[in-house]
């Protein structure tokens, strides 16, 4: 039996394990039959071109892990933020860690999905958002729908600032041979509302991990939404991630993705303008080498007048590793003003390694400025020989010219904490020590 028949065939013994209302079914129903027209994205898709699951969907994965795994805070310590407090939401195989976790109903609402899922209080909430702005038509999101039941649960209401960041945290501990997880995840920030979010799949072992992930996030009138996503995985993890955002008048939401690990990352990243005055950013840094293959797919649309975009991902390189960039702007005919930036640049370390980019604008207002750019080159050589004239060995001049390269999204991490971690992955990423922190 391949994955597609064990998904379709656990679908009606999942739904019976989970309090479901009548629309929740209805909406999973849809979603199941959804998938089972379409399957898996294939490289005959436009959007899929580069990218390939079929290595990956040969592995016979687990869909529901046959126990719960148990761990030690200090076992996973140096995967979560620790030098300052934060709110915790940790899920070990799929399921909610409690012990491991900090959650929160104190004026805002930091908790599980599942509970919003179920309980009448969170009907109201449920029935305005959930499964509003995903997908109908991307075949892995309604996979995710049709099993959906776990995950971050996030609501800061109007006027409320989240009084520290939060984490989301999904743990593999490899007690199955190979384990296939569906978090989805749901943050509504109210009007003139504030939240920073750091999310990470991590893997702690080398069995082989399939994470389909999907995650809606609104910002409401004058919202500000910081969210950053830490891949850095096992080598035989798997992540696609599906990110939905949907902005109202005034509001401004970031995004920061930092892949450097994992076999294989696909980041479905989609922004929708529903008002006037927004501001949207994506910056993104990829550093991989080996056979990994990490793949962007980013869509702004641009709906309203007198808003902004701005894209900026930049990649390195190495060994066989395949990267790839599909960034679209879309500014429909009513939005006169539109201020619309997007930049991919790329280094190739090794001869072997390859990049494909494919920055797109479909424009259709004609009082706007939009511009993309893309570049594919090496290390510049005479910068090189500059650093090298003044003492600094070879391996240690090509980290520094690299880190300077990426450091334009680095600079806008708002969290001094995460800046530090990064700036530390990306000397362990290059193999050198940086000798400083940022």
């Amino acid at each position: 039996m391949d994955l597609k028949e064990k998904l379709l065939s656990s679908f009606m013994a999942f739904e019976e394990r989970v309090d479901v209302t009548s629309s929740l079914h209805d909406i999973r129903t849809e979603a199941i039959k959804n998938f089972e027209a379409k399957g898996f994205p294939t490289k005959k898709e436009e959007a899929w071109k580069y990218t390939s699951l079929n290595a990956v969907l040969k592995h016979d994965f687990t869909v529901f892990p046959k126990s719960e795994a148990a761990l030690d805070y200090g076992d996973v310590k140096k995967y979560f933020l620790h030098q300052i407090d934060t709110y915790k939401l940790v899920f070990i195989d799929g399921a909610f860690s409690s012990f491991l976790s900090s959650t929160t109903h104190d004026g805002i609402d930091v908790c599980l999905m599942s509970s919003a899922l179920n309980k009448p209080k969170y009907k109201e909430v449920i029935d305005s958002y959930f499964n509003k702005i995903a997908s109908k038509d991307e075949t892995l999101t309604s996979l995710n729908t049709a099993f959906a039941s776990e995950g971050a649960f996030v609501n800061i209401p109007k006027n409320k600032i989240a009084d520290k960041p939060i984490e989301i945290m999904y743990l593999s501990t490899g007690s199955e041979a190979a384990l296939m997880v569906q978090p989805r995840n749901l943050v509504i920030v109210g009007e003139n509302a504030q939240v920073q979010i750091i999310e990470r799949h991590q893997s702690l072992n080398s069995n082989p991990v399939l994470t389909n992930s999907v995650t809606e996030i609104f910002a409401q009138e004058y919202a500000n939404v910081d969210y950053y996503k830490i891949q850095n995985d096992e080598q035989s993890a798997n992540l696609v991630d599906n990110t939905y955002i949907a902005q109202k008048r005034n509001s401004n939401a970031s995004v920061h993705t930092f892949s450097f690990g994992g076999n294989i990352t696909r980041n479905n990243l989609n922004f929708y303008h529903q008002g006037e005055r927004i501001e949207s950013t994506l910056k993104g840094i990829t550093i991989i080498g080996g056979k990994q293959h990490v793949d962007h797919y980013t869509l702004v649309h641009h709906a309203e007048p007198n808003c902004e975009s701005h894209q900026n991902y930049k990649g390195i390189f190495d060994g066989n590793a395949t990267g790839v960039f599909n960034g679209k702007i879309y500014v429909e005919r009513e939005a006169q003003k539109t201020d619309a930036f997007q930049q991919n640049n790329n280094i190739l370390i090794s001869e072997k390694a390859t990049i494909n980019a494919k920055p797109q604008l479909e424009i259709f207002a004609d009082d706007v400025k939009c511009s993309h750019g893309c570049t594919i080159g090496q290390l510049d050589d005479d910068a090189l020989f500059y650093l090298r004239s003044r003492g600094i060995p070879v391996k240690e001049a090509k980290a520094l010219l690299m880190y300077a390269f990426s450091n334009e999204a680095i600079d806008s991490i708002r969290i001094p904490e995460l800046k530090q971690r990064i700036t530390k992955l990306i000397a362990t990423k290059l193999g050198v020590s940086m000798g400083f922190d940022l």
